[in-house]
């Protein structure tokens, strides 16, 4: 399945593409690698953050890149569930369109990670987000960053849950403000927050 083409990046641009889960966040992302690689001497490398916690994930991560490969052969794989920042400084390249999907998984993976004895502090994770903005600001090509909008529901119950909510929330606050463009999608339509009036 070919994806319509979209109007090329221009060089240096950071966009946000934020959603609910099966929005057409992911899709939209991959359409901008695709609007980027029709270029000659252009590359795209996706930054992978999922982790494989149990069975449905794996078959999960198994059925996104095998969708994937078959869309946008053009787009290499790189998994990097923690040390985004670095991994962001270590592929981005002026003809290197960088691909994060997604800050939600990053986050979760640094909030909750898997093995209890690696549980980070308050202050482990703002110095990684930090990281993070410092990275994107010195990328010295396009970046597309993947996140998720979960905090316009009911307000979780658990304690954990509200903090993660709250985390994800401020993180997401601080990646659009550091991006050009801030997109929101729905229903596979995108919405341009910022800047006001650039076209979808």
């Amino acid at each position: 399945m070919s994806l319509p083409p979209t109007p090329l990046l221009t060089l240096a641009r950071r966009e946000f593409i934020l959603g609910g889960q099966k929005s057409g966040k992911s899709l939209r992302a991959e359409r901008l690698a695709q609007a980027w690689l029709a270029q000659t001497g252009r590359e795209a490398v996706l930054i992978a953050t999922a982790q494989a916690w149990d069975e449905e994930m794996q078959a999960r991560i198994r059925r996104h890149q095998d969708d994937r490969a078959r869309r946008l052969p053009g787009l290499r794989t790189v998994e990097e569930p923690r040390h985004l920042a670095q991994a962001l400084r270590s592929h981005s390249q002026p003809q290197t369109l960088v691909l994060v999907d997604c800050l939600t998984l990053w986050l979760t993976g640094l909030l909750m990670p898997a093995e209890q004895a690696a549980v980070p502090s308050a202050i482990d994770c703002r110095e990684a987000v930090d990281d993070l903005l410092a990275a994107l600001s010195e990328a010295c090509g396009p970046v597309v960053l993947v996140g998720n909008e979960i905090g316009l529901g009911v307000i979780p119950l658990g304690r954990e849950v509200r903090a993660f909510v709250d985390a994800l929330g401020r993180l997401n606050q601080q990646v659009a403000a550091a991006c050009d463009r801030v997109t929101l999608m729905a229903a596979g339509l995108p919405l341009t927050l910022k800047p006001q009036g650039d076209p979808p």
